[in-house]
Formats: C-alpha cells, structure tokens, sequence
C-alpha cells in the first residue's frame, strides 16, 4: 500500500502538468462525487488529481481539500464509480466514499 508521503513525493517528483491522455472516441461523459479522507494538504489534493487524470476513462479530476472532496469527469464506456473508488481506497493511502446527493 502506497505510503501518503511516498505518494506526494512520487507526484511531486513527476509534476503538476501531467493530463489526461486522450483515448479516441469518447464515450458518454459523467461526473462522480467522492468524499475523502485522508487528505493532510494541498499538495495531497493535487495528488490525487494527477493520478487519477492518468487513469483509463478519466477526463477531469478536481480535488479539494478545504472541502474534503474529489469530483471526477469520466468516460461511462470505459471505467465506472465503483472502478474509480476502489483505485483511490487501494492505491493512493486515502478512503474515499460516493457523495449522494
């Protein structure tokens, strides 16, 4: 399990520029909202923003850690909610559980 500050140093290291890679046709577009915990800082939220952009399917990722939350753009053919959430709780060190309106 990653370590949170292996984690940030690992995101450091690689950057804050990285995005999305494109992925030929798009599929339809959705968002997901999870609650997180386990963010220490900023820098944590960004984090978690970058890998996520280089996941499968993942469009847009913004993380917040005043408010506790990442909200992600994702293509629905290629990678799903339950897909996204089991990424972050087993390979990022922070638990994150779908926001419900």
């Amino acid at each position: 399990m990653f370590r949170r500050r292996e984690f940030i140093r690992g995101i450091t290291a690689a950057g804050a520029g990285l995005t999305a890679s494109g992925s030929g046709q798009a599929g339809e577009v959705s968002s997901v909202t999870f609650e997180v915990q386990g963010f220490t800082c900023v820098t944590c939220a960004i984090g978690l923003e970058v890998v996520l952009r280089e996941q499968q399917g993942v469009k847009r990722a913004k993380a917040s850690y005043k408010e506790r939350k990442v909200v992600v753009s994702y293509d629905a053919t290629c990678t799903s909610p339950q897909v996204i959430q089991a990424f972050i709780n087993k390979t990022t060190g922070f638990t994150a559980v779908e926001k419900t309106n």
